[in-house]
């Protein structure tokens, strides 16, 4: 089960830098597959804190559009905010700016687990 610490409107952030190891191979972009990782980063770290020790999440579904570019050297703030929870899932809504510009939104479902030792 969930902690009931963890509540609709709980909130994760997670930046990174745009660079070259984080930009698509065909153009120097920051690339969607790091914008997700960016987003999962952002929900995992809003709950991580409210999990018992041995207790971790797992993303298991993903709905995302990548909506605007993001040059190298930009500064990626991804905002993650838990919108519902159902027994152990829990979904959050999640974005991405670079400065003002929204450059990626959508939602995003992780579960928590024990990992076997």
């Amino acid at each position: 089960m969930v902690s009931p610490n963890i509540q609709p409107g709980t909130k994760g952030q997670r930046d990174t830098l745009v660079c070259q190891h984080n930009v698509a191979p065909h153009v120097a972009k920051f690339s969607t597959p790091s914008m997700i990782q960016l987003m999962e980063q952002a929900s995992s770290d809003a709950v991580q804190q409210y999990l018992d020790k041995d207790q971790v999440t797992v993303g298991f579904e993903v709905n995302i559009r990548h909506i605007a570019p993001a040059d190298i050297g930009d500064t990626i703030v991804a905002h993650a905010e838990v919108t519902e929870i159902d027994r152990n899932r829990i979904t959050f809504h999640v974005e991405a700016y670079t400065g003002d510009t929204k450059i990626g939104e959508g939602n995003h479902k992780r579960v928590v687990i024990t990992p076997k030792k």
